[in-house]
């Protein structure tokens, strides 16, 4: 394993991005780059970023490409990122954020982009069972055995649905990714540079498949 790497990956919310980017960004010692975790802190926080982006946010909707265009771009000029390389989880959404990611990656274009493919029908369910910590961020999985209240291992928040996890803001997302962010495969694919890798096994399978897909990459 060649330490560094530029990375994009790809995929329907709930098809496990986060939690392989973490294990990739370990694997391949890069910074994982994730603009919902961006924006959700910045909604925290209270930022003029984060409220502006709250109302969107909640209703399932995607926040405009010119503000994350200028959050990544802002994040890909740092120290670590410049030297090391990245993987980016949420980013680019749209073909237009694509385009102005190929102009900002320029001289250091990227090893490889992923897409992590689960059925719509696996992710709704996946996506229904998610929890979060109020106070710390830490995500949880809910298998309906939990006691209540619920209280965050990590911190002794309460754990709750994630705001934006509505029955009707999660479908309002997956409609938005088939409608804005499905262009992204073309765009690649027309490009040479995606690789589709299943996602439907366990964490650990699904791992080797996307590391192995890196290397394979890298190779071409």
């Amino acid at each position: 394993m060649i330490p560094g790497a530029r990375l994009i990956i790809l995929g329907r919310q709930g098809a496990g991005k986060g939690t392989q980017c973490v294990r990739l960004s370990r694997h391949f010692v890069v910074p994982h780059i994730s603009t919902g975790d961006m924006l959700r802190a910045a909604v925290r926080e209270g930022t003029p970023l984060g409220q502006a982006a709250k109302e969107v946010m909640d209703s399932g909707g995607l926040v405009g490409d010119e503000t994350m265009v200028g959050i990544v771009s802002e994040r890909l000029n740092s120290d670590d990122a410049r030297t090391r390389g990245y993987i980016l989880d949420g980013f680019p959404r749209t073909v237009g954020q694509a385009e102005a990611l190929d102009l900002v990656t320029g001289e250091r274009p990227l090893d490889a982009v992923i897409d992590l493919d689960v059925p719509r029908s696996l992710v709704l369910e996946r996506l229904s069972a998610r929890r979060v910590c109020r106070d710390c961020g830490t995500n949880y999985v809910a298998s309906g055995n939990e006691r209540q209240p619920w209280i965050c291992e990590v911190c002794g928040g309460d754990v709750m649905y994630r705001a934006d996890d509505t029955p009707d803001a999660i479908n309002n997302r997956l409609d938005l990714y088939e409608q804005q962010t499905s262009p992204l495969i073309n765009y690649y694919q027309a490009t040479g540079r995606l690789t589709v890798v299943d996602g439907v096994a366990s964490p650990d399978e699904v791992f080797a498949r996307l590391t192995a897909a890196v290397e394979a990459s890298r190779r071409k």
